[in-house]
């Protein structure tokens, strides 16, 4: 479902596990752009944050929340595969209506986190076709994936915002990563649009921003 709020001090989705700290790039750069401009419509995709709710409010811009990973977790999605044997489909007609219906909306920023790591294959391609027609030209993408899809720093989590070049990483669920990104992967997916800019990082996870 998607949720819209303009004001501090609203919603909190589920979490577990403690906050963890770390460097991100991308986070750094998106942030001087969120200074630099004023009002913007920004799409934060994962569980409810009112860390995120506060900060991006604060800063006088629009914040709509869309919980993407549980929510197509969900068998109710799945179709029948085409061929027996197959891998079943995705019902993105009627997941979109429910849960990203933007009603004509367009945002200047979409947060996507891990988002692609953990969704099922069928929705991956439908999801970036829409968030491409629902940001304004020149609108950006901050993406992260993971290099690894065992290991530390693998599980799904719900990323704070902070006004540091650090996010807070904190464990949300149990959701397995269904595929590992390479950049010509990335590349192919977002191709639609006008520009990335990748970002390494020390751990598992690293940072993308696509700009439309």
């Amino acid at each position: 479902m998607l949720r819209s709020f303009f004001q501090k001090g609203q919603g909190e989705g589920r979490h577990s596990g403690p906050r963890v700290p770390r460097h991100s790039s991308g986070w750094s750069t998106l942030l001087k752009h969120l200074k630099t401009e004023s009002a913007l419509k920004v799409l934060d995709i994962g569980p409810t944050s009112s860390t995120n709710i506060n900060f991006l409010t604060g800063m006088g811009h629009g914040v709509w929340m869309a919980d993407v990973v549980d929510e197509s977790s969900r068998k109710e999605w799945e179709l029948p595969p085409v061929e027996e044997g197959g891998q079943p489909g995705f019902n993105t007609d009627t997941f979109f209506e429910q849960n990203l219906n933007f009603s004509g909306r367009e945002f200047d920023v979409v947060m996507l986190w891990t988002t692609l790591d953990y969704i099922p294959d069928a929705l991956t391609a439908p999801l970036i076709d829409r968030l491409h027609k629902s940001l304004k030209p020149g609108g950006k993408v901050l993406a992260l994936f993971h290099s690894k899809s065992v290991g530390p720093d693998t599980a799904f989590c719900r990323y704070h915002l902070t006004p540091t070049d650090a996010i807070e990483a904190q464990e949300s669920g149990t959701y397995p990563i269904r595929r590992v990104y390479t950049n010509r992967n990335i590349e192919k997916l977002f191709a639609a649009y006008s520009n990335y800019r990748f970002f390494l990082a020390k751990d598992n996870v690293y940072e993308v921003i696509i700009t439309r």
